[in-house]
């Protein structure tokens, strides 16, 4: 593929000549520097009349697009991270509440061993006797 020269004579023409001829050699430099976006760029460049507000505009909007989306992301982060925290807590408390009642039940079988024995010593006892 052959690069054109990019030095031309231009005559001496009317202002809108010299922007005519100055926006197809942009036209022609984005071809020869991008060829695989050239068609899509051109099209573009049609399509706004070569002003290249769409552009600006469709910037703009990807810009917003993006901080909506990443304003979107951090609340649903913060809310799942609040989320965690609480069931970790209401996990913590759920395991406090079973381990005092352990503890007491502990307590109770010790008691109820202590009785068996009183029990079964008193029933050893009255055997005896008899």
């Amino acid at each position: 593929m052959e690069r054109p020269s990019l030095e031309f004579n231009l005559p001496d023409t009317h202002e809108e000549g010299k922007l005519y001829v100055v926006d197809s050699l942009n036209n022609l430099n984005k071809l020869n520097v991008c060829p695989a976006e050239s068609q899509h760029s051109l099209d573009q460049e049609d399509n706004t009349g070569g002003t290249g507000e769409r552009m600006a505009g469709s910037n703009a909007g990807n810009q917003r697009l993006f901080f909506v989306t990443f304003v979107l992301t951090l609340t649903v982060s913060l809310a799942l991270v609040s989320f965690v925290i609480f069931l970790i807590f209401q996990t913590r408390n759920e395991v406090d509440q079973i381990s005092s009642r352990l503890l007491s039940e502990k307590k109770n079988i010790e008691e109820l061993k202590k009785l068996n024995n009183f029990i079964l010593k008193h029933l050893n006892q009255s055997r005896i006797k008899e």
